[in-house]
């Protein structure tokens, strides 16, 4: 590898780099840069398929003008043959032969278009779905992390903490949005685990234990009581 192909990897490189560092802060880039993609591929895909669908209705449109000559030639065959004019007759055997054999090879062809149309046109619409549901994750993610990013500056400053932005820069976007999350609900479950929430739990505990003996203690009289109803019988 020459010097400045080195030299440009390494370009590329940084500026990949970069790159994703601003998207990383800034996930609503990233998002509008796939979507856009997407439209694009959608747009291209499009066009495909308006070709496809354009030749498998001229493909049909042959088919049916075909079949219609092919049914005119078997009536003027068997007019022919019911007036015993056979020269006509064997011209016009040899006419349906060949229209049968362009007929059999066109309905092949037919079916082919048809499948090749019903594919594009899947495609078409599972590329339109993900658009969707793209646009859809966009809103949602973009949402969370603002939601995010607002708790955490909050607990920030009540923790007298400054964070710079940098050290929060992730990998890709969608794991530095769940990371931000989980940072955001980080006070929570601290508080879940701390000593007052498990001795809350112990006397929740306690009380269930308590109901549990005195159930016990009812049931062991209950049966008592039934044995000695059975001895003064």
């Amino acid at each position: 590898m020459s010097l400045f192909s080195r030299i440009g990897n390494l370009w590329r490189g940084f500026l990949s780099l970069w790159i994703s560092d601003i998207e990383k802060e800034h996930p609503e880039i990233a998002y509008e840069n796939a979507i856009n993609s997407m439209v694009e591929k959608y747009s291209k895909l499009k066009t495909a398929t308006a070709g496809i669908i354009r030749r498998r209705d001229e493909i049909d449109e042959r088919f049916k003008k075909l079949t219609a000559e092919l049914e005119q030639t078997q009536a003027e065959l068997d007019t022919a043959v019911e007036t015993n004019q056979d020269d006509l007759a064997m011209v016009l055997i040899q006419k349906q032969n060949a229209l049968k054999t362009e007929h059999a090879e066109l309905t092949a062809e037919a079916e082919n278009a048809r499948s090749d149309a019903d594919s594009a046109k899947s495609s078409l619409m599972n590329v339109q779905s993900e658009i969707k549901k793209l646009q859809a994750e966009r809103d949602t993610m973009l949402a969370k992390f603002q939601s995010a990013q607002a708790r955490v500056k909050i607990q920030e400053q009540l923790d007298g903490l400054s964070v710079d932005e940098e050290v929060r820069a992730l990998d890709n976007v969608r794991s530095h949005i769940k990371t931000t999350i989980a940072e955001a609900n980080l006070g929570k479950e601290l508080s879940e685990s701390s000593l007052d929430s498990r001795l809350d739990k112990l006397k929740s505990q306690v009380g269930d234990v308590q109901a549990k003996k005195q159930l016990e203690e009812l049931k062991a009289k209950k049966a008592a009581q039934q044995q000695g109803q059975q001895k003064t019988m």
